[in-house]
């Protein structure tokens, strides 16, 4: 559980970074196992309880979280235990829909911190502070909230089509309880990740103010709701 925190107090750049390099590097060394070796019946039961605690870890960890990193760093925690499980049935196949899934990853997380970092200029750190982004930058917002919907595995973005290949692959290697475990903890996860375009999206049907967000970040405003004031 240590993950949020190193995401959230670590900059931005630096948590990308840690997001992405270890998965790369352990799930590159880990299939080169799967291709040149073999493990047995045991270390696969290992694997796919490691899988299903990370996915059911992610999904549900996610939903209280307020700040904007954190729901990012338990999508994380929910990603590894989705694309490890190509890597649990050590198969071509397998390993294939690993490699989609990485690359899928990579990119969705280097758009979501790049659009953090720039946001993080502006003072965004709340979930809440999102709320004004259609307003103020409606091309971040566009692009921030497609991504998270990715993440959420809407179809028929990119995760969905990663998440649809790893689990008929374990389908197809005869885990058959761990892609329901997936679909399921997917499903959860949609309304953590989704909840931040909501956030985003909601400020343009509903009108709201600017100001609105964090109460310990913004503490007042104007009568016309044109500005604010920090303590």
């Amino acid at each position: 559980m240590w993950a949020p925190d190193i995401y959230e107090g670590s900059p931005t750049p630096v948590t990308a970074f840690l997001s992405i390099a270890p998965k790369i590097s352990i799930s590159a060394n880990i299939s080169r196992v799967s291709i040149y070796g073999s493990y047995g019946a045991t270390l696969q039961q290992i694997f796919f309880f490691y899988n299903i605690a990370s996915m059911i870890l992610g999904a549900l960890a996610a939903m209280a979280q307020m700040k904007v990193k954190r729901p990012l760093a338990h999508s994380s925690i929910g990603h590894v235990g989705y694309i490890r499980t190509g890597l649990s049935c050590g198969t071509i196949e397998g390993i294939q829909s690993l490699l989609i899934g990485i690359f899928i990853y990579a990119s969705m997380t280097i758009d979501a911190f790049a659009i953090v970092l720039a946001l993080r200029q502006t003072r965004v750190k709340y979930i809440a502070d999102l709320g004004a982004l259609a307003k103020t930058n409606p091309i971040s917002a566009i692009t921030f909230s497609i991504t998270m919907f990715s993440y959420a595995g809407i179809p028929p973005l990119a995760s969905f089509c990663s998440k649809f290949y790893l689990f008929f692959s374990t389908l197809g290697c005869g885990a058959y309880f761990l892609a329901p475990v997936g679909v399921v903890t997917s499903v959860i996860g949609r309304w953590a990740a989704g909840r931040l375009p909501r956030v985003i999206l909601g400020d343009r049907r509903q009108g709201s103010s600017p100001c609105t967000g964090h109460v310990a970040y913004r503490i007042s405003c104007d009568t016309d709701g044109n500005a604010c004031y920090e303590r």
